[in-house]
C-alpha cells in the first residue's frame, strides 16, 4: 500500500523573496510553490549570450536595455515570478512593489526563451500566458537549440498574436517590437547542432 506524501504548504510572496535572496539556486515562484531552475547546457547558454549581445549592439541609441536571466519578472495580478532567458525593457524600469531589492520587474517589452526538451511545453503554454499579462509585453521569441530556427509572436492591435518562423543561417530574425533585425548566423555562432537521424538507416531496419 502506498502512502500519500503530503503536499508542502504554500509560501507567501514575501517568504519567497526572502528565501530567494539567500539561495544559491534560482527558483521561480508559481502560486505558492518554489520551482528550482535547472542549469543550462552549452548550446542554451551560448545561444542566449549570442542573442543578448546582438540585441544590445542593435539597440545602441535607443531607450531600451537587454537583461539576462538574473532579472525576474513579476507576473501581474498573479502570485508568480518568472526568470526569462532574456528580456528587453524600453523606457523607465518598473519594479515590483513587493521587492525592495529591485530584482523583479513588471514591464518587459520583449521576452526570449531558449527552448529545452524539459521546458518547451511550459514555455509555449503557461509561461507565455503569464508574460501576456503585462500590457507592455509586445513580442515573444522562442529559439531552438537543435536547429537554426526561431519563432516570434508579435502582439497585434486587437490583442491577437502573429507568429513568424525564421529558419536557416542565411536569414535574419525581425524583432519588430524593437525595430531591429538580428542575423541568424550570429544567434547560432559556434553552436554545434546534434546530428540529424539517418533516415535511410531507420527505414532499412
Amino acid at each position: 500500500m502506498s502512502t500519500a506524501v503530503p503536499k508542502p504548504e504554500p509560501i507567501t510572496i514575501r517568504e519567497y523573496l526572502v528565501r530567494e535572496r539567500a539561495s544559491e539556486i534560482k527558483h521561480e515562484f508559481v502560486d505558492g510553490e518554489l520551482i528550482a531552475m535547472a542549469g543550462n547546457r552549452e548550446n542554451h547558454s551560448l545561444i542566449a549570450m549570442n542573442f543578448g549581445s546582438e540585441i544590445r549592439n542593435a539597440l545602441k541609441g535607443k531607450p531600451c536595455r537587454v537583461y539576462d536571466s538574473n532579472l525576474r519578472e513579476k507576473v501581474l495580478d498573479r502570485p508568480r515570478y518568472r526568470y526569462p532567458d532574456l528580456l528587453v525593457i524600453c523606457g523607465p524600469t518598473e519594479f515590483d512593489a513587493n521587492d525592495d531589492q529591485q530584482m523583479s520587474i513588471v514591464n518587459p517589452k520583449l521576452v526570449v526563451e531558449v527552448l529545452s526538451e524539459s521546458t518547451e511545453s511550459e514555455d509555449r503554454g503557461e509561461k507565455f500566458r503569464d508574460y501576456r499579462a503585462a500590457s507592455s509585453f509586445e513580442q515573444y521569441v522562442l529559439i531552438s537549440q537543435t536547429s537554426p530556427t526561431v519563432e516570434t509572436f508579435l502582439r497585434q492591435s486587437d490583442g491577437s498574436w502573429r507568429i513568424e518562423f525564421t529558419t536557416g543561417l542565411d536569414k535574419s530574425v525581425e524583432l519588430r517590437s524593437l525595430g531591429i533585425s538580428i542575423p541568424m548566423s550570429e544567434i547560432f555562432a559556434n553552436v554545434n547542432f546534434p546530428p540529424e537521424p539517418d533516415t535511410a538507416a531507420i527505414i532499412g531496419k
